[in-house]
């Protein structure tokens, strides 16, 4: 039987996690982890799967580690991160400046299937010391930018970002486990854009070698490349800091830490302007949200697929809203509703982290955490966003276990079980364009919270 890890991911949003829907799998212990629904909203995690010919991951804010129920259930909920940061208006600012990056879905680590990645040039700021990293997951499900300590080379010191008399360490729970690591600051550059100086998670950062006892125990390590199956995260959700308001006012556990110089790290307040950030909105212009432009794939699945991430929406000619419905998340979590038949799911999100679609379905057969109907099905439901509208989406189910077993790495038709909402992944942004804007930036449309399409 193939063992494979497709990839599922999840965002984190003002202090809210969101639901983890994707289970752990193992060949010889197929219910080793059950998929499990926490109550936070937006922060995407990664998922392994390998019974039945499949496996799915997750990485939230989203990598590759399974969901699972550790950590996030008793995060606490809080408000959307503070407009202060976030420019708004009636119009968004126009810009020239190079604005489409590279993404692609290709062979992925320990057979990691629907992963999105790119490649991020990191600067120590004000310099032109820079390095540019691969491997790095999209995620529109989570917000900020979190890289593995180990692919940063030893010639790129990046300083860390002051706790009290220490340094700063964050603890980034995930539906299957956690990253833990300093923060840092850092240029961060992609296609002509600048995101100058901004806090960054560097995990598994030497300098904070011990991990907090309530993060460790949030599930399993996401630390290395074999865990997270990807050097990094790009967090390009709909929210520009990834705790805002909840972190500046309390230390809340499993998020952010002082460090002292022994290694000892203790839960402490974070001001917005250190917490880590969405990079897209640090930018000077382009800086309200992301279209990614991914191309139609057969439903048999693509070996390798090749799209685009687009900054800004309305500032540029090759971002405009054109006819795309907006449909607007809520302003505290950036949930969507999703309707199909007889049930709406109020927590329901679209994310490139996940690597399937995640709902429930009692008519369609399972292998594993995947469904495996014996031929293509194909099904509609409605996504409503906070302003009434509606949009209709067809999709399809195919067998998991014939898709898995393929050599193929990018499929729009695997969908896997959810206990309650409904997470629209990577399969819904094939064949189209897809816009997240984020709170209270100005668009054409209104600020964000949306997404359009």
């Amino acid at each position: 039987m193939l063992a494979v890890v497709p990839h599922f991911s999840r965002m984190l949003a003002s202090c809210a996690r969101k639901p983890s829907e994707q289970p752990k799998q193992t060949a010889d212990h197929p219910d080793a982890m059950k998929p499990n629904l926490f109550l936070c909203p937006l922060f995407l995690a990664c998922a392994t799967l390998a019974a039945c010919g499949g496996g799915g991951g997750s990485s939230a804010p989203a990598a590759t580690t399974p969901a699972s129920s550790a950590g996030a259930a008793s995060a606490p909920s809080a408000s959307a991160p503070s407009a202060a940061s976030s420019p708004s208006g009636t119009a968004a600012a126009q810009s020239n400046t190079p604005n489409i990056h590279p993404v692609v879905v290709q062979s992925a680590p320990r057979l990691t299937r629907n992963m999105l990645t790119t490649s991020v040039t990191l600067c120590q700021p004000g310099t032109g010391n820079c390095s540019t990293i691969d491997n790095i997951q999209v995620d529109s499900g989570s917000h900020g930018l979190r890289i593995l300590a180990s692919a940063v080379p030893a010639s790129l010191p990046l300083a860390a970002v002051a706790s009290g008399a220490g340094v700063s360490g964050e603890c980034a729970v995930f539906g299957g486990g956690y990253a833990w690591g300093a923060v840092r600051n850092a240029d961060v550059r992609m296609a002509g854009q600048l995101a100058a100086s901004i806090p960054i998670q560097l995990i598994a950062d030497p300098s904070v070698p011990t991990v907090p006892a309530d993060c460790a125990g949030s599930g399993p390590s996401m630390l290395t490349l074999d865990t997270l199956r990807a050097n990094g995260i790009l967090g390009v959700g709909v929210f520009a800091a990834d705790c805002g308001g909840a972190c500046v006012k309390a230390a809340l556990p499993r998020w952010y830490y002082s460090c002292d110089a022994s290694g000892a790290c203790l839960p402490t307040a974070q001001p917005l302007a250190q917490q880590v950030v969405n990079p897209v909105s640090r930018f000077a212009l382009d800086n309200n949200g992301v279209v990614i432009d991914l191309p139609a794939i057969p439903d048999g699945g693509a070996a390798t697929v090749s799209g685009s991430m687009i900054f800004g929406i309305g500032t540029q000619a090759n971002n405009t809203l054109g006819s795309a419905g907006v449909i607007k998340g809520n302003p505290q979590t950036g949930y969507v509703s999703t309707t199909r038949g007889a049930q709406t799911y109020t927590q329901s999100y679209l994310d490139t982290g996940s690597n399937g679609l995640f709902y429930r379905d009692t008519q369609l057969p399972q292998c594993g955490y995947w469904y495996c109907p014996s031929s293509t099905q194909t099904a509609n439901a409605a996504i409503t966003g906070t302003n009434g509208v509606s949009n209709v989406v067809t999709f399809s189910v195919g067998n998991s276990r014939v898709l898995f077993a393929s050599a193929n790495n990018a499929f729009n038709n695997i969908a896997g079980i959810a206990s309650s909402g409904f997470g629209w992944g990577l399969p819904f942004f094939f064949g189209r364009r897809v816009y997240t804007a984020i709170a209270s930036r100005a668009t054409s449309a209104g600020p964000g919270p949306y997404y359009a399409f």
